[in-house]
C-alpha cells in the first residue's frame, strides 16, 4: 500500500500541470504527526495574489478527495487554511 507521503505526492501531481502553466509549483515540506500537510509555493506561485484561492479551490479539494487522512493544509509561513 502507498504511504501517506506517496498518496499526497500523487494528488499534488494532478495539480502541478496547472501551476506549471503559470510558472509555479508546489512542494511538500512535511506531514506532521497529526497528519497536517505543510506545503511551500514555488516559482510564480510564491508571490501570486491568487495562491490562497488556488490552495482553497484546487489543492484542498484534490487532497480532501484523494487523501482523506490529511487533517489540514498549511502553506509554510501562512495562516492555516483547512
Amino acid at each position: 500500500m502507498n504511504s501517506l507521503l506517496e498518496k499526497v505526492e500523487s494528488a499534488l501531481d494532478e495539480i502541478r500541470p496547472h501551476l506549471k502553466v503559470d510558472g509555479g509549483d508546489i512542494e511538500i515540506v512535511e506531514i506532521t504527526p497529526d497528519n497536517r500537510l505543510i506545503v511551500r509555493w514555488l516559482g510564480n506561485c510564491e508571490m501570486c495574489n491568487m495562491s490562497a484561492m488556488t490552495l482553497k479551490g484546487g489543492v484542498e479539494q484534490v487532497i480532501k478527495q484523494r487523501v482523506p487522512e490529511i487533517t489540514g493544509i498549511e502553506v509554510q509561513g501562512a495562516v492555516p487554511v483547512l
